[in-house]
């Protein structure tokens, strides 16, 4: 139970590798608050699964909704987790301004905007972990968007190692590689997973759980001296 006493905030928690992180933190003994966008019934679902847990909606197109996000850590929070994003998958060619400010606000400035909002409620010693992807260095076609919003993203979280780290508040990115996720087969056909999974060296997809480990390893005492690092967590999809 290396998370007693804790409370934590992660974003985008009620599907995916966000659900498995709320489920890790609130195993490890945290009061878990997580948003969710859309999908009311998985947040309800999980919520009734584990005892202290929160579920509070938020657009994070919309960056008045931070205001609600952070109302129920207003007491105090030790960790939080940026996870929610969006990846629309278009090539450059048909890239609109609207959908770069739109995947932009949703994946970088309103994360950024969170970080800002936890300096004022996170305790000294806290943690910030932000969920990148292997995409910003093994790009593929229609992720320009989606890569470069998560570039960003991570080179927020070394300033903000630097910047926070002398009240002993680490802040680290995770970097998936190919995760079994509902998302992830939505827009990838069956044999390009069996391939992925055939030149990954751990010869799998990744689980939810195994991403969920590292951000709980990060999110425990056994991590304060670790920050400003990019963990990719792919099982050497990239090596």
């Amino acid at each position: 139970m290396a998370l007693t006493g804790r409370t934590a905030l992660v974003t985008g928690g009620s599907r995916g590798i966000g659900r498995a992180i709320v489920q890790r933190f609130a195993e490890a003994g945290a009061r878990v608050v997580f948003t969710y966008h859309s999908n009311q019934a998985a947040a309800d679902d999980l919520v009734g699964r584990l005892d202290g847990t929160v579920a509070v909606r938020a657009d994070q197109a919309d960056l008045t909704t931070l205001t609600a996000m952070f109302a129920p850590v207003r007491g105090g929070l030790d960790i939080l987790v940026n996870n929610a994003a969006i990846n629309p998958r278009t090539p450059i060619t048909e890239i609109t301004a609207e959908e770069f400010d739109r995947v932009m606000t949703v994946n970088t400035k309103f994360p950024l905007l969170a970080m800002r909002e936890a300096a004022a409620v996170l305790r000294d010693g806290g943690r910030i972990i932000n969920l990148s992807t292997l995409s910003t260095v093994l790009p593929a076609a229609g992720h320009a968007l989606y890569a470069a919003s998560k570039a960003a993203l991570e080179q927020f979280t070394a300033v903000a190692a630097r910047e926070f780290g002398g009240r002993g508040i680490t802040v680290n990115t995770v970097s998936p590689g190919a995760t079994d996720t509902d998302l992830l087969r939505a827009v990838n056909p069956a044999e390009a997973l069996t391939q992925t999974a055939a030149v990954t060296a751990l010869r799998r997809l990744g689980q939810p759980d195994d991403i969920a480990a590292v951000v709980a390893f990060l999110a425990g005492p056994d991590a304060q001296w670790i920050t400003g690092q990019n963990i990719r967590a792919t099982g050497g999809l990239l090596v």
